[in-house]
């Protein structure tokens, strides 16, 4: 059975006597370095020279290179981009663990497809949060939490599940939900998402915006509604608190309800080739195929993202501008 951990599970001090780097103060670094100095945690930070370094020296962390932040600590949390991590692991991390000493990954991609084959004599510990870190942080700060899929890879120190409970509690994830998996369950269920159920989501967007400006709607009116109002976003909120047919039976008018299904069989086409496709999206996921494909384009410069960009519409994202400019309310998080 599934296990969950939450606050009361969290065994005192956990992290007593524990030093924490965070390798690579990007958007999940910052998030998790801050709130667990927030927590009482002992934090150091390891950046290359970047604007990121720079930051983490503006919120009052002293910045070391990445071996260095690596030396210093008993538990390495590694945050650089996944493709990346293999080189770093090798070149600047393995040197400098100490035995007995924790490895965090805060995704599963690297161990699950060989970039990287921690030492036995290290806790291997996965602590992924289900949300960005501006969410992370701001629920810490508000008081609340976000999910995590967490595990242990493997325990050599005798107190694996201890330090994964206590990072897990110094970020506020027990207060929400740390639910146990192993590296390949979160690393396919999060690239079958990031592969299938999000370029549903975005690409049927673009078209609808498309297909509405070409029909003569004003383009920023059209956007509105398709979800720079903000209602999409509440759509979405309930699915996760109501499920996806409670929301559709406590948010939608009868009108709302008579579209969706009327036209619920018709929205991705014939049923069975979208399974079709889907069913092939995890076979490349499962296989390492995606994996390669990732690590390869790394080596190019992202060639297939620069494409992608290439073909974004003027006309959406000039739309984007003009209804951002009609909307009054906060243009920035308060938590960054």
């Amino acid at each position: 059975m599934t296990r969950v951990f939450y606050d009361e599970d969290v065994p005192a001090g956990a992290l007593e006597g524990e030093t924490v780097a965070i390798l690579g103060y990007g958007k999940k670094g910052r998030a998790q370095a801050l709130t667990l100095r927030d927590s009482g945690v002992n934090v150091v930070v390891g950046n290359r020279l970047d604007q990121h370094s720079h930051q983490a020296k503006e919120d009052g962390f002293a910045v070391h290179d990445l071996g260095e932040a690596a030396r210093r600590a008993t538990i390495v949390t590694l945050l650089v981009p996944d493709e990346l991590q293999g080189g770093v692991y090798e070149q600047h991390v393995a040197p400098n663990l100490k035995p007995r000493s924790a490895l965090v990954f805060a995704h599963g991609f690297a161990v699950h497809y060989g970039l990287i084959d921690p030492r036995e004599d290290v806790d291997l510990l996965l602590l992924a949060p289900r949300m960005a870190g501006v969410y992370l942080r701001g629920r810490y700060l508000d008081g609340w939490g976000v999910p995590a899929f967490v595990g242990v890879g493997h325990d050599a120190s005798g107190k694996a599940q201890r330090r994964l409970l206590g990072l897990a509690g110094a970020l506020g994830i027990t207060r929400c939900a740390a639910v146990e998996t192993s590296f390949a369950e979160e690393c396919e269920l999060d690239h079958f998402a990031e592969h299938v159920t999000y370029p549903l989501i975005f690409r049927a967007l673009e078209l609808a915006f498309e297909t509405l400006a070409e029909a003569g709607y004003p383009a920023e009116v059209a956007l509105m509604e398709l979800g720079g109002s903000g209602e999409l976003g509440q759509v979405l909120d309930a699915v996760a608190e109501e499920g996806l047919y409670g929301m559709v039976e406590s948010h939608s008018s009868r009108a709302g309800k008579a579209g969706i299904a009327h036209y619920w069989d018709r929205a991705l086409g014939p049923a069975d080739k979208a399974r079709d496709r889907m069913v092939k999206a995890l076979e490349a996921i499962r296989s390492g195929k995606f994996a390669r494909h990732l690590v390869e384009e790394e080596s190019k410069g992202y060639p297939e993202i620069r494409r992608w960009r290439d073909r974004h519409s003027a006309e959406l994202r000039e739309a984007e501008d003009k209804l951002r400019d009609w909307l009054r309310g906060p243009t920035a998080s308060r938590y960054a």
